[in-house]
Formats: structure tokens, C-alpha cells, sequence
């Protein structure tokens, strides 16, 4: 197993987050985007520098729809966010008439869905669920989650990965063709025993699932079979998303988070660049 030293990473952008989540590259305008969950916005960096849509609720979690408009799930629903504005068009409402939840982890998968969790905002036991919006239908696919987390896909699209945090540990789930669950789940990850909290998550071009640890200022990188590869160390302590782009493909942003500190230095927060081990998979569009 490879450790990665901390030095290798570097912040990416000089604004902190209190709850860093929702790390993706949009493959079109070939940038990253990054949620602060409890400071309700969404933020970005572009040629011409940072950038940043703020909301009048918390959201967390996006896929892309074309180079202009994302898939965001916000404490009630699912919207059309148009990059060109600043007012998100509902889609469809998401536990809208639930106050106490918010939604949480979430990424599109290879068949043009959006997988996207809720969770209790106070992180209450069993209080979420795993939902996916697929051509019109948003189905709950799992249910009873305290903090659904490192929603990801393989290359095929013909397995799903999640987790909850709470339980440290995470389980893979067969799809068929359309990419709705077929057959039961497997339990991939116990992480427990070792002490980490899986958070966000990608599966990279080698097939590898690799996990942002709350907790443990780093991501690790396991093959198929659970086997530890890598740990790359990041300069804030609650490693909480990531993801995987840039020219190459193997540029790797890590979003920290300060919630939980009551004296955070000024690394806690920040956005984390460094080198992948592998090249990541192109992130696949949302089809509404």
C-alpha cells in the first residue's frame, strides 16, 4: 500500500467551506465544482477565477445536463440550475415535506440517472434514504440510512457502490441494463474496525473505488475485491468528496470540511488539488 505524503497536495482555492460535499468535473466546460452544503452555495473556478452561485437553501450534490445547465439536489427537491443565473427551476420535490432532512451524497450514473441520499440534519439514526431520478421518475431505492454517502459507479455502469457513514461501512448493488437495482446487495467495505468514516467517492479507469475518509485527512483507494492500494494524504482533516479531471484526467480534488471544529486552523475547509494514481472516468450526463 502507497501513502501519499500530505506535501503533494495543495489547496485549490482560498475559500472554506463549513461542510465541503458534491465534488465533480463537468467534462464540457472541463472545470470542477464543489458544494458548501450549510453555506448553501455552489462553487467553481474558470479562466477567469473563482466563481460561485449562492441558494436559499442548502444543497449538495449536482450532474451535469449540457454545458450550461446542472442537475442540483437541494433540502427539498431536485432543480435545473442554468449556470448562466442564480435561481434554480424545481424538477421534482425531494422529502419536501420532511423539515428535519436535507439531501446529501449523490452523482449520476452511466445509464443518465442521479442517484442522491437524505439524511437527517442532525444526522438522526435510520432518518434517510437513497433515492434515483431516472427519464422522469424519482424512486427510493434504499431506505432506513443515517448518512448516505460514496455513491459511485463502475465503468459499465452494471454496479453501484454507497455507504453509510454512520456504519463505516460500504456495499455494492448489481443494476440491470437501465440501471435500476437487480438482485441484493453485497457488502463490499466493513471500514469500521479500522476506524474510517467512508464519505465521497469515484471509481477510477482502473476499477478502482476511491473514498474520501472523514476523520482521516485523506483518500484511499481499494481494488474490486476490498484490498487497500493507496492513501493520499490532504491538507484538511475531514476529507469529505472527490473527484477526478482536468487534461488528463488524473488532476484530483479533494473537498475538506470544518463542521464538528470548534478552532479550525485555516487549512480546514479548503479544496484540495493533487495527482491521481490512476485517470478517472469521464463523468456521464444527466438525462431529464
Amino acid at each position: 500500500m502507497n501513502d501519499t505524503a500530505t506535501s503533494t497536495a495543495s489547496a485549490y482555492d482560498a475559500r472554506a467551506c463549513f461542510l465541503g460535499e458534491g465534488a465533480f468535473w463537468h467534462p464540457q466546460r472541463r472545470q470542477f465544482f464543489w458544494f458548501d452544503i450549510i453555506g448553501k452555495r455552489l462553487m467553481s473556478r474558470d479562466i477567469s477565477g473563482a466563481r460561485e452561485w449562492q441558494f436559499a437553501e442548502m444543497a449538495s450534490a449536482a450532474g451535469w445536463i449540457d454545458a450550461n445547465r446542472l442537475l442540483i439536489a437541494t433540502e427539498t427537491g431536485l432543480s435545473v440550475l442554468d449556470l448562466r443565473d442564480t435561481s434554480p427551476t424545481p424538477l421534482t420535490p425531494l422529502e419536501a415535506a420532511s423539515p428535519g432532512t436535507r439531501s446529501n451524497d449523490g452523482r449520476a450514473d452511466r445509464q443518465g440517472g442521479f442517484w442522491i441520499g437524505t439524511m437527517g440534519k442532525q444526522a438522526e439514526a435510520r432518518a434517510g434514504a437513497i433515492y434515483r431520478w431516472y427519464r422522469g421518475e424519482l424512486r427510493k431505492l434504499v431506505d432506513a440510512v443515517t448518512i448516505p454517502n460514496a455513491i459511485c459507479f463502475s465503468a459499465d455502469g452494471r454496479l453501484a457502490h454507497y455507504a453509510d457513514t454512520r456504519e463505516s461501512r460500504v456495499w455494492t448493488q448489481p443494476l440491470d441494463a437501465e440501471g435500476w437495482p437487480e438482485g441484493e446487495r453485497r457488502p463490499y467495505l466493513d471500514l469500521a474496525p479500522r476506524g474510517l468514516n467512508p464519505d465521497g467517492a469515484v471509481i477510477d479507469a482502473s476499477g478502482a473505488f476511491c473514498v474520501a475518509c472523514w476523520g482521516d485527512g485523506a483518500v484511499r483507494r481499494f481494488d474490486p475485491q476490498g484490498h487497500e492500494l493507496d492513501r493520499i494524504a490532504v491538507g484538511g482533516l475531514h476529507a469529505s468528496c472527490l473527484a477526478i479531471g482536468g487534461s488528463d484526467m488524473q488532476d484530483l480534488l479533494v473537498t475538506t470540511a470544518r463542521q464538528g471544529m470548534t478552532d479550525p486552523d485555516p487549512a480546514q475547509g479548503l479544496p484540495y488539488l493533487t495527482r491521481a494514481p490512476a485517470p478517472g472516468l469521464p463523468e456521464p450526463k444527466v438525462i431529464l
